[in-house]
Parts: C-alpha cells; sequence; structure tokens
C-alpha cells in the first residue's frame, strides 16, 4: 500500500502534514460484515457531528433544529410512507439539491435533508440495520460528480500540475496550510476539473457523492485542526475514499420504468 501514496519528484514537500505523505501504518478497508457495526456507528457518529452535535445528544438537537413534521416536508413523504419511499425520497432530495442544479444553497439543504431522513429512520422505529443503510460509503445516493480534496497529502504551491493552475474556478490555496481546496461544485463534466484531477501527482482529488463530501468534509476538518496527533483519523479518512472510490464504481443508474398508455387501445 505503501507505493500507491511514493512520488518520484523529492521536491515536493509539505512540512505541515509530512507525516501523511508516506503512511505506513495505511490499510484496505475491510467490507466485511464484522466490521460494519462499526463503521455504520462512526458514520453515523459523523452525521451528528455535522449537524452540530455529538452522538449523545444527538436526538435532543435533531427534535429542536428539526421537528418530525418539518422533516416529513423536507423529504416530502407522507406520514404513513413505507422504509423504501422513505430512502427512495432521500436519493431524489439529494440529486434535487446537488450542486449541478441547485448553484446555491446546496450544502445546507443536503445536510437538512440527512438530518431529516435520520430522524425519521429513528422514528419510524429501525435499529442498527437500517441505520447502516444511511452510510453513503456503502449505498451511494447518486452518481460521483463532486470534487473532495484530501488535503492530508496535498502538496500545495510546489506542486507541479496544481490543480489551482489548471481550474482556478474550482480550487483555490488554504491560507493557513497552504494547501488546495474545493470553493465550488457542479462541475463534474468540466474538462479542466477532471484535467485536474487525473494529473494531481498524489491522487488526492476525488470525484464523491454529496453525502460522502459531507462526511469526509467534516473529518478533514478535524484532522487539519490537529495536525500533529491524529493518525487514526487519517487512516480512517483514507479508508473512507478507498471504499467510497470502489462503491461509486459500481453505482447504476435506477433504470427508467416504461410508460404505458391506454389511450389508443382498442377494447373489444
Amino acid at each position: 500500500m505503501e507505493t500507491l501514496f511514493s512520488f518520484s519528484t523529492p521536491s515536493l514537500t509539505t512540512p505541515q502534514f509530512s507525516r501523511f505523505r508516506s503512511p505506513s501504518n495505511l490499510k484496505a478497508p475491510i467490507f466485511s460484515s464484522s466490521s460494519s457495526s462499526s463503521s455504520s456507528s462512526s458514520i453515523c457518529d459523523l452525521f451528528c457531528r455535522c449537524n452540530g452535535s455529538t452522538s449523545g445528544d444527538h436526538q435532543s438537537a435533531t427534535d429542536e433544529d428539526l421537528s418530525i413534521s418539518s422533516a416529513y416536508d423536507a423529504l416530502g413523504v407522507d406520514r404513513d410512507c413505507s422504509i423504501a419511499d422513505l430512502k427512495s425520497a432521500f436519493r431524489s432530495k439529494v440529486k434535487q439539491f446537488h450542486p449541478d442544479v441547485r448553484k446555491s444553497g446546496s450544502d445546507s439543504m443536503i445536510r437538512r435533508v440527512i438530518s431529516a431522513y435520520e430522524l425519521l429512520l429513528e422514528r419510524i422505529g429501525f435499529g442498527a440495520y437500517e441505520r447502516e443503510q444511511l452510510d453513503p460509503f456503502d449505498e451511494p445516493e447518486c452518481e460521483a460528480f463532486d470534487v473532495f480534496v484530501n488535503e492530508t497529502l496535498c502538496v500545495g504551491k510546489v506542486c507541479p500540475y496544481s490543480c489551482v493552475k489548471t481550474a482556478p474556478h474550482a480550487f483555490s490555496f488554504v491560507t493557513s496550510t497552504g494547501t488546495a481546496r474545493t470553493t465550488s461544485q457542479g462541475h463534474g463534466d468540466d474538462y479542466e476539473v477532471q484535467l485536474a484531477v487525473g494529473q494531481c501527482p498524489r491522487s488526492c482529488i476525488h470525484f464523491v457523492t454529496p453525502s460522502q463530501r459531507v462526511i469526509l468534509e467534516e473529518l478533514l476538518d478535524s484532522i487539519m485542526s490537529f495536525p500533529f496527533d491524529n493518525s487514526a483519523d487519517a487512516d480512517y479518512l483514507y479508508s473512507l475514499i478507498t471504499k467510497a472510490k470502489f462503491e461509486n464504481n459500481r453505482y447504476r443508474k435506477p433504470k427508467r420504468q416504461p410508460k404505458a398508455s391506454t389511450d389508443n387501445v382498442d377494447w373489444f
């Protein structure tokens, strides 16, 4: 796994995060059933953190910020809806508020949809099994067109194939760390963005789904806040990215059901 992060140019150095550029203890994610429980709880904790709460006070904070009635309204489902209807509505809403469709306020709306979905799952009474289905890394909600930069591996301004120079409308440098970061979404079909992703010498730019990006950005923020004591979080971030790439490559668009009409049928 170490060869995945090797790069022949010796001048590419990042003093702030050099410990992450050649991680020797990174392990490929395990997709066995024995690890699904712990992975699910970690993802749920990250959902809670994305909504500004910890797992302990998540229920009270969610009830305060998002009522049951507004949760149903946010997803556009009836109170007697099934779990299948709830999942279908969740995926539809994420697509509706995707940056490709909605240019402004996409992040806040996606976070609200995630909160409503999680709240209604708990309201209906489903346990850990159904909460696992909330994991967008196990079951992507749509195609991966959002862009995420793993800043723990980014070499910043010394990069010979800088994404900021290639696609300045989508990337910029962070003043505090000198690393690159996405400034806007909705560029999935943009040639310059695709070129920046393909040319990155550290392979630290990835296409992910909106829900995956929200979680990855939250985890990345915690890593960048404490860059000297977070090897476990860095390993976990890497495993989530690897898992996202694997599952996103397997994603298939739902097939459209043919519309049947009897308007021009002669009934005998």
